[in-house]
């Protein structure tokens, strides 16, 4: 693996263990796809640094768990905002 990506994957791994910020946000930050960065931290990251691996994967598996409520949040602010108009 080229030392540019594994440096990437490990930038990526430390900043969502200290910010806890999703894959979307972190794609922005990084200046890469959404997918990159999900690769970045499901599989690369898991051959490089193993420990830091399950730190992040108990953070995308917050972050899986709770999307349905930041959906339906999303949605109904959106509503609300449209009749307040």
């Amino acid at each position: 693996m080229d030392k540019r990506i594994i440096d990437r994957v490990l930038q990526e791994g430390k900043y969502i263990i200290k910010t806890g910020k999703t894959v979307r946000e972190m794609a922005d930050i990084f200046g890469v796809s959404k997918s990159t960065v999900h690769k970045d931290l499901k599989d690369r990251l898991l051959e490089i640094d193993t420990n830091m691996y399950n730190e992040v994967s108990k953070i995308l598996k917050y972050h899986s768990d709770i999307r349905h409520i930041r959906g339906g949040e999303s949605t109904r602010r959106k509503f609300l905002e449209k009749n307040a108009n």
